[in-house]
């Protein structure tokens, strides 16, 4: 079995012949001078289209909302409206724009089409705030608020990644801070021009809806030629092609191994596998928290502390971006330095800036004097919005391309939906019991959390970071050598490490079976042997390292994909369900893979075929079979799903000798019809009646390696308790 570990030696190689390049390719060259934004502009041939469409999109989209706030009261007496309905419009469309980002990710997650429904989403959201302006009821103006949130959920999925994309690592954070800027620009045009058609102009507000509709339709139609550059065009694509021309088995015309796309809920348990990516999501939760009860208590902070008048707060509110969006503009390039030296370096910053801009909102309650607590309250909300490039631009490098959309739109969740929604009701009712500015300090010292969360990611960032090198650089090896005709085996796993909540219960196990082999996997209780399993099966997901079948990957596979693939598994002792017939037994195997009645027929047929004994029990419950009858009737599994590779946990567990020797008898009946068998075992010398090739774990951990008969010599892994009877029940020859 020297194959599987030449394998990975050879891709342990490929990764120590990048050495840093593989960071470097990723956008991480450990250097902090960066070269002139222009520049490298003109460098690479690129323009500033993609952006200053985007951006466009990002404005015209706050038009709906805000011209439909402003223009509350008027829409109200209008339609005939309830205040409380105008209200509750709001929440309902923030979170149709929050639920929306989640199957817009999904939308994209297998093809490169971001930049078409970048596009239409924004003529649509447009449209809608046109025809606002033609409604004549409040189910008409519901929906198309609705229509409006819906649709811009692509803002939060799309649009960040899809820039990712379309500019080299060197121009990242600058890029993702200028489409910032446009964002914060938004927020001053939109309502100066509500007050233009309205104030200046006297227009209703359908005369609103309509001019600004029209206008937003406009300047949508400005992104008609956004493209989708491709998943992971300037940092996966480059590493990919620094591998291939590194390896020196990348020449070939034999067929690539079979890629399987994960779908949306397999992708998103993989992010949250992720450290960064977790910790991520709690500050932006925390920080949602306290958000948006701060913008409504300082709101009336204004009108009882100040005396402010609604036009007053109006462009009180209205001058506050222009402070977020000269220190966002001021800091990108020193993003981009931290980011080149050190993702990590970003998060510390976040921290900082963040823990800045609760101290300028306690300095701003307390300044006595009007301009400076403007200043105050304004360089403290340029502090939060600085938040967005610092902390994206290091949270979706660390993710894979593909998944950038999910983790866009799972940061959009944490931030409006599970912090903002949870601060509304936890936190909304403390200005009755200790007064405005007694509830923006209680608000305050909540976001002091986020400010430990976010400071908490930069110990992670780099190990995530490697990671994800490691798999592509894994996976682009493989590809190469399964292109050079080199046999792959048929289940591989690499560095596999898996926890119990803070448990951890593998750590960096090496495993792998070839077409057709039964191999034994031996260990004392507690040694992770039936965790693996649950790990190839898909039971269990790791922390780090990979499974791949056929050199496929299918470490976040759903269990019922892996089945699908011919992966079964056995559970000791938990193999049939006690309450049901033998042959309901069967049939649940059959039905819960799609198959016809005739197949499913034909499949118990030849179950009972090959376990006659089951066939004279087939209307007996299975709780009433004895123990070996049952391991029997789990065994079964391997005759009507005709798996490629059977996992049998613990198959002589608390049975007789006989019933254990009947047992072993059928397993090698299957392993002779093709099936490859992965054997665990605490009693060695049953396995080793059976197998050739011998893994032996302790303490999460491969110990032994190699064939069986060789294990007998290691005594100092396997007690002699273990090893009663082995020599003579070992096949002659091993």
């Amino acid at each position: 079995m020297s194959l599987p570990g030449d394998l990975i030696e050879q891709v342990e190689e490929s990764e120590s012949r990048l050495g840093s390049g593989g960071r470097a390719a990723m956008g991480v060259t450990g250097e902090t001078q960066t070269e002139g934004f222009w520049a490298q502009l003109r460098r690479h041939h690129l323009g500033l289209y993609p952006v200053v469409a985007l951006g466009l999109l990002v404005i015209v989209d706050q038009f709906q909302l805000t011209a439909y706030v402003i223009q509350g009261p008027e829409i109200s007496r209008s339609l005939g409206v309830a205040r409380g309905i105008i209200a509750l419009l709001v929440s309902l469309q923030g979170l149709a724009l929050t639920l929306a980002a989640l199957p817009i990710a999904a939308a994209v997650q297998a093809k490169t089409r971001r930049g078409l429904l970048a596009k239409t989403t924004g003529v649509a959201w447009s449209a809608a705030t046109l025809f606002t302006g033609l409604v004549t009821n409040g189910l008409g103006l519901a929906a198309m608020l609705l229509f409006d949130g819906a649709t811009s959920g692509s803002v939060q999925a799309i649009h960040q990644p899809l820039l990712i994309d379309s500019y080299p690592t060197t121009l990242r954070a600058r890029i993702i801070s200028v489409y910032r800027a446009f964002a914060e620009a938004g927020s001053v045009l939109a309502p100066l021009f509500v007050a233009l058609l309205s104030g200046v102009l006297l227009l209703t507000w359908r005369g609103v809806f309509l001019v600004m509709g029209g206008t937003a339709v406009l300047l949508s139609l400005v992104a008609v030629r956004l493209r989708d550059p491709g998943f992971g065009r300037w940092d996966e694509q480059r590493l990919r092609a620094a591998v291939r021309r590194e390896s020196e088995s990348a020449q070939g015309n034999a067929p690539e191994p079979e890629h399987y796309e994960l779908r949306f809920f397999e992708i998103a348990r993989r992010l949250f596998l992720i450290p960064t990516v977790r910790r991520v999501l709690l500050a932006y939760a925390i920080l949602g928290m306290l958000l948006v009860p701060l913008n409504t208590y300082f709101v009336f902070f204004l009108e009882e502390r100040w005396g402010l008048a609604p036009y007053q707060r109006a462009l009180f509110f209205a001058a506050l971006p222009v402070f977020s969006i000269t220190l966002i503009l001021l800091f990108s390039r020193f993003n981009e330095s931290l980011f080149h030296a050190n993702p990590a370096r970003l998060f510390r910053l976040a921290a900082i800036v963040q823990f800045a801009g609760l101290c300028l909102v306690g300095v701003a309650l307390a300044m006595p004097v009007f301009w400076g607590m403007l200043t105050a309250f304004g360089l403290a909300v340029a502090c939060f919005a600085l938040l967005t490039p610092v902390v994206q631009t290091g949270y979706l490098s660390i993710v894979r391309a593909h998944m950038r959309p999910h983790a866009a739109a799972l940061a959009g969740v944490f931030l409006y939906g599970v912090g903002g929604v949870g601060g509304s009701l936890v936190l909304g009712g403390l200005d009755v019991r200790y007064g405005v500015v007694g509830s923006v300090a209680a608000v305050l010292a909540v976001g002091i959390f986020s400010s430990i969360a976010l400071n908490s990611v930069r110990r992670h960032v780099s190990a995530d970071l490697d990671r994800t090198v490691g798999e592509l650089v894994e996976e682009e090896e493989l590809r190469n050598l399964a292109r050079a005709g080199i046999r792959l085996p048929m289940l591989a796993c690499r560095h596999l490490d898996f926890s119990y909540g803070q448990l951890q219960v593998l750590f960096g196990v090496d495993f792998s079976v070839d077409d057709g082999e039964m191999v034994a996997l031996l260990g004392t209780n507690g040694a992770g042997k039936s965790t693996l399993l649950r790990v190839i099966s898909g039971l269990g997901l790791p922390s780090r390292g990979t499974v791949r079948f056929r050199g496929a990957e299918i470490t976040y596979l759903d269990a019922e994909r892996r089945t699908g693939l011919g992966i079964t598994q056995v559970p000791g002792g938990r193999a049939v369900f006690g309450p049901l017939t033998v042959v309901e037994n069967l049939r649940v195997f059959s039905f819960a893979h799609g198959r016809q009645r005739r197949q499913v027929e034909r499949g118990i047929e030849e179950a009972f075929a090959a376990f006659p004994r089951l066939a004279a029990r087939r209307n007996q419950p299975a709780s009433t079979l004895s123990g070996g009858e049952q391991q029997m009737l789990g065994l079964a599994k391997a005759v009507i799903l005709k798996p490629q590779l059977l996992l049998i946990d613990e198959l002589s567990l608390g049975l007789a000798p006989k019933a254990v020797a009947e047992l072993m008898e059928m397993v090698r009946r299957i392993n002779a019809g093709g099936v490859a068998v992965v054997l665990v075992e605490q009693s060695v010398n049953f396995a080793l009646a059976l197998v050739q090739h011998a893994y032996f774990m302790e303490r999460g951990e491969i110990r032994f390696d190699g064939k069986a008969s060789d294990l007998l010599g290691q005594t100092e892994l396997v007690r002699s308790v273990f090893l009663e009877g082995a020599g003579g029940l070992l096949p002659a020859g091993t």
